[in-house]
Formats: C-alpha cells, structure tokens, sequence
C-alpha cells in the first residue's frame, strides 16, 4: 500500500484546490498517499513549506486534540493560524452562513469546520472557494481516521486485509473508519448493541467503495466483533450533545467494554486504539487503556501529522 517517496506527490496533485468533508472525498489512491506522506513528514523525511499560508478554524464544538493538531501542523508548514471563534466574531450574532464563507473566502487559504450538522459544513463549501476540511461533525470525523489508519500501519504494515473492529456507537467516528478503512482494503468490523448500529446509507456506501475485497459488517456480539483482529477501537458510549443520554446508553453498552478479557479474542499483536477523551471504566478498562498493547497516544500524535499532510495536499505544497 505504501508509495515510494518520489511517487508520493503524484497521486496528491488532484487534491489540491478541493474540499475534505468525508473520508469518502479522496480516492483509494489518494488516502493511501496522504498516509505515506504523513509517515514522511513524522520521520523528517519530508518537509513542506506553504509559504505563510493561512488556516481559518471555526469550531462551535469543543476540541482539544483537533485544535491544537491543526494550529501545530499548520506552524509547522510554515504557515499560521486564526481562531475564527463563533463566541468573538459576528458568526455568533447571525451573520448569514453565506457572507461569512464568502469574506473568510478573502482572507484564508483553507477552512477547518468543526460543528454539529454535516449540511452546515456542505453550505461552507459551497459558498467558499477555498478548501474546506471536516474537523469534526455530527455524521464523521474523517482526520481521526486517517491518523487511526496511520498507527495501523506503522504497527502492522501493508493495510490490506488488516481487520479493525470498532467497538461501541456507530457514531461519527465509527462512519469516517468504515469509508477510510474500505478505501484502503481494511476489513472493518463494527460491534454495537441493537438500536446503535452506524446509518445504513454510510454502510452501504463504504461497502460500494471496499478495495482489495475488504468487508465492512456490522455486529451485536463484541468477541465475535474482535476476533483475530489487528486493531482493536473504541470510543465514549455518548458524544458531545447525548449527554443527557449516559444513563440509557451505560445500560445498553455494559457488556461493550474493551477489557482484557475482550482482547484476549483479538490477535496475539493487536493494538489498542482510542479517539479520546476517554472514560476509563465505562468504554474502556484502565488496564487496557494503560497496557503494552495500547497505541493510543501515538494515535493522538498522528492526528498531526496526517493532518500535516492533508494540509499540503488542499493547499498545493507538495
């Protein structure tokens, strides 16, 4: 699955200009660069200089990771960021969607969106002509996955035919692993309780876009979910603005805990994967969490430099 360094740019050309509001926006060819690309710039073995450009973050949605990822990458880049925070500018007094995308259009060379509906994140892209990037909504969270896929990789290599299952809601992160992990031939199991499956729309269309004869299912067993497994994941039972539905959903996903009696179903390798913030005891024991298996915060790290390289991409740096 892996590009030769010379040949990573080819594939990456077509991105630039374009927006990246599902993992279904880049092509197998071209998620499986923007992979090989982030692997480079993590070692040194790339750098990428994007001459002072500009990303514009608007976020109506808490975030420590995403935030901090996206300005680091940035400075990194040789670029900068403005923190565009509804709170402090006129987007939190009313100002039409369509004047503000246009303006920031003016100023930015790319917008990062991080807010509840996906239809609000396909309004800014409409209206702007710059690059719009998902930094996270309601239906995906699709630079999670490529960081998620990314520690896949530097553990256990070539992707295709690696097994992740995902165990606990078929929320956003659960969409964006199945669209991202079909498009680089990862098999992807989703293990929830009855009444939490992932939106069949999503479902069929990760199974429309599988390479390399990837499955994408759906299970109500957990050990069935995990079995021989390379990357175990999981996630909070309840996501920012289901918080008055903890106790309900405590209840249904009791028995959707990644403990160790769980990973012993996976395989003997398996890594322990986890988007965070986390909530040791509920989704996730604190001795997994804690344990030699867990990758957890070189997934965290990643998220740096995926997003490094889907930077340069939008932007054309490469």
């Amino acid at each position: 699955m892996a590009f030769a360094a010379e040949g990573v740019a080819a594939p990456l050309v077509g991105l630039h200009g374009r927006d990246y509001l599902s993992s279904a926006d880049g092509s197998a060819a071209e998620t499986a660069a923007l992979l090989t690309l982030a692997a480079q710039l993590k070692s040194g073995d790339r750098r990428i200089d994007l001459g002072n450009r500009v990303l514009g973050l608007i976020f109506t949605k808490a975030s420590t990771r995403t935030r901090v990822s996206f300005q680091v990458a940035m400075a990194r880049l040789g670029g900068q960021t403005v923190d565009l925070n509804p709170t402090v500018t006129q987007l939190g007094r009313g100002e039409p969607l369509q004047d503000t995308a246009r303006v920031l259009s003016r100023y930015c060379d790319a917008l990062a969106i991080r807010t509840f509906a996906q239809q609000e994140l396909v309004d800014y892209a409409h209206w702007a002509s710059v690059p719009v990037i998902n930094a996270l909504t309601d239906l995906e969270h699709p630079c999670q996955a490529l960081a998620d896929f990314l520690t896949m990789l530097e553990v256990h290599g070539d992707l295709p035919g690696q097994t992740l299952a995902y165990i606990g809601d078929g929320n956003n992160v659960a969409h964006s692993l199945m669209l991202c992990g079909a498009l680089l031939g990862v098999n992807v199991r989703i293990g929830c309780p009855e009444g939490f499956e992932p939106l069949s729309g999503v479902l069929e269309q990760a199974r429309s876009l599988a390479q390399h004869g990837a499955s994408i299912e759906i299970c109500t067993d957990p050990v069935k979910a995990v079995a021989g497994a390379q990357a175990v994941y999981t996630d909070v039972w309840a996501s920012m603005g289901q918080e008055d539905e903890q106790a309900e959903r405590e209840a249904a996903f009791a028995a959707f805990c990644v403990d160790q009696a769980l990973m012993d179903q996976a395989a003997k390798d398996a890594i322990v994967l986890h988007c965070l913030p986390a909530h040791r005891g509920e989704e996730i024991s604190p001795d997994v969490m804690e344990g030699a298996s867990s990758r957890i915060f070189d997934q965290a790290e990643n998220r740096l430099h995926a997003q490094q390289a889907l930077l340069a991409a939008l932007m054309g740096g490469l």
